[in-house]
């Protein structure tokens, strides 16, 4: 049960850091820390080469450790579905975030939809194999049929919690996209 749990959370974890890269209207450095920039040929993500802060609540500024790195960066912006464009100033990128059209956040709101389902489609396969491994146990005799149900209930509520927490964390970006 432990594993099971641990593997949910997991899950949840991912769909944390996977809905902390949608755009709100404040400026995050989770917005471009995971983009893959091209950086001597092999895909580095943004926060391994420069520092990344929001001074503002509207721009962030991205400091490159390694000069080189600024065009690779640059481009891996202007590449990615962000839409935004950097102005590079002597050693820092800017990244100014415009005010959020209403059709440019119902977007962002369908892809955290689209993220939650994924998250819950995980949910609900981890759920499936956790039931299968019970009912081999019972089948071969290593627990009994009440204990098969038992753990079959505790399986279920471990999933409705986390459901729960995957709702909550989706319901809160929610909010921040359409108020920020």
């Amino acid at each position: 049960m432990n594993d099971f749990k641990l593997k949910l959370e997991k899950i949840q974890e991912h769909l944390k850091n996977e809905i902390a890269g949608l755009r709100t209207g404040r400026a995050t450095p989770a917005l471009v820390e995971d983009l893959e920039v091209d950086y001597y040929g092999s895909k580095t993500p943004l926060k391994a080469l420069a520092s990344i802060s929001a001074p503002e609540p509207r721009s962030l500024t991205i400091q490159p450790w390694d000069k080189n790195a600024i065009q690779p960066i640059e481009k891996a912006i202007q590449n990615s579905s962000l839409g935004l464009n950097p102005v590079t100033d002597r050693d820092v990128i800017r990244l100014s975030l415009p005010s959020m059209t209403e059709e440019r956040r119902k977007e962002f709101i369908k892809l955290l939809g689209r993220h939650l389902e994924d998250a819950r489609i995980k949910v609900r396969q981890e759920r499936e194999d956790m039931l299968k491994e019970i009912d081999k146990k019972e089948k071969s005799k290593e627990i009994s049929e009440d204990e098969k149900f038992r753990q079959a209930r505790e399986v279920q509520k471990i999933v409705d919690e986390i459901n729960k927490k995957m709702e909550e964390t989706g319901k809160a970006k929610e909010k921040e996209v359409m108020t920020g």
